[in-house]
């Protein structure tokens, strides 16, 4: 049996990088999706991949800092699939990269907004929908920036991702006597739109696949495959949990 049959997710963030990564594989799986992201264009043609290859998905377009944004997507999960079992609230900027005393304040709010205010109404409308189910996970993308690293330039994601580990433990506190579980998966360098704005050279990416102990970053298929853990029975006794796929770049120094 697939891992994800009969589970409804929604990802966000799923128009490129490890969310249209994580979109491919949880359909392989058996998950029916709702997949969200800005670009209407990049999600139907995600949508139309996904039917090809035997798999069920409806997008919705929006801006994830928009509470309509996420309450229309539970409600597409809702009236298309019947509920919603797995959320991986994905969808993430590395914003304004800046000194903390030269960073603008619409920069550290837009950022802020974006990687942690999007997780908060993702959830705000999703566990109501999986406690009808009797349960669920939820899934938060977060970095090891701000957990294990501090990266000049990155006050904002830093402070945005750290943030969004403490929402998931206070998650994970209040509803896991209901069968919700709510854990963070933190990446490593990837293979991303994002990752490669950090990497755009040869000289630049060679320097940031040396941070890693693995000498390489990930591909956003790595990543997607820990997520699919944990949204899988797999990982059925995992709560309030920090999950570190990041290939070692938490503990190399050398």
């Amino acid at each position: 049996m697939a891992a994800l049959e009969d589970k409804v997710a929604i990802i966000t963030g799923a128009s490129s990088g490890i969310g249209r990564a994580a979109a491919t594989l949880f359909a392989r799986e058996g998950a029916r999706l709702v997949l969200t992201a800005r670009r209407q264009a990049e999600l139907d043609t995600l949508v139309d991949e996904i039917a090809r290859a035997g798999g069920d998905a409806a997008a919705i377009a929006g801006d994830v800092k928009d509470e309509a944004t996420a309450k229309a997507a539970t409600a597409l999960a809702l009236d298309e699939f019947g509920g919603l079992d797995i959320a991986f609230n994905n969808a993430g900027t590395l914003g304004e990269m800046e000194p903390v005393a030269e960073l603008s304040l619409d920069a550290w709010h837009e950022t802020l907004d974006t990687n942690l205010t999007s997780a908060f109404l993702g959830a705000k409308y999703q566990l109501p929908a999986m406690l009808a189910r009797g349960g669920g996970a939820l899934i938060f993308t977060s970095s090891f920036v701000g957990h294990t690293a501090g990266m000049p330039g990155m006050a904002a994601y830093a402070a945005s991702k750290a943030g969004l580990l403490g929402l998931m433990k206070v998650i994970a506190a209040e509803y896991g006597a209901l069968g919700i579980r709510a854990n963070a998966l933190l990446p490593g360098g990837a293979d991303t739109p994002m990752g490669q704005t950090v990497a755009d050279t040869p000289e630049s990416r060679a320097y940031v696949e040396n941070l890693h102990a693995l000498k390489r970053i990930a591909t956003p298929s790595e990543i997607a495959h820990s997520a699919l853990y944990l949204a899988s029975a797999a990982s059925s006794f995992t709560t309030g949990a920090i999950l570190l796929a990041d290939g070692g770049v938490s503990i190399h120094r050398s």
